[in-house]
């Protein structure tokens, strides 16, 4: 088997609006405000810096919708650092960004490849012999268990099922 990197990421929840902090001043509460984008950059950093061969964000990169499209401009660049560290990322919609309207207008570089949500899907790199199979969330309270119709794994590859939950529901399921 082919030998290879890669980091996984959810519940990033850029830029949240994070309506606990309404009214705090000072450093720790500026700090928490730019907790998410800190994370993002230093995630990207890291995957760069070690060189993975792609990074999964499986679900919740966003929170909503949006107040700004900074917020969109923001990721897009940080995916544009990895797009020039040669880097691809296979993006997953969860329970948060599934109904963001601003992310479905958002052009993001090529490297990004976003999980569909009518049905699983699967990536193959076949350079790499790895199946990335996942299913976005179409909207924001999914309660059916995706994973009985993700595709049986591909043999002779090394496959990754991408899915954004909470482990109580499907962990009965499997």
């Amino acid at each position: 088997m082919t030998s290879f990197r890669f980091f996984h990421a959810a519940d990033i929840h850029l830029d949240s609006p994070l309506r606990g902090l309404a009214g705090q001043e000072g450093n720790a509460a500026a700090r928490v405000r730019t907790a998410t984008r800190e994370a993002l950059d230093t995630l990207v950093g890291l995957c760069i810096e070690e060189k993975v061969d792609l990074l999964i964000i499986a679900g919740d990169l966003y929170d909503g919708d949006w107040r700004d499209y900074k917020t969109g401009l923001y990721s897009a660049g940080q995916m544009g650092r990895l797009k020039r560290a040669g880097i691809p990322v296979y993006l997953l919609h969860g329970n948060h960004d599934a109904e963001s309207q601003i992310t479905k207008k958002l052009d993001l570089p090529d490297n990004v490849h976003v999980f569909g949500a009518r049905e699983p899907e699967t990536f193959v790199l076949g350079e790499l012999k790895i199946a990335l199979h996942g299913q976005s969330f179409r909207q924001r309270n999914v309660t059916d268990n995706l994973v009985p119709n993700y595709p049986s794994p591909i043999p002779g590859a090394f496959n990754i099922g991408v899915l954004h939950t909470g482990l109580g529901v499907i962990a009965e399921s499997w």
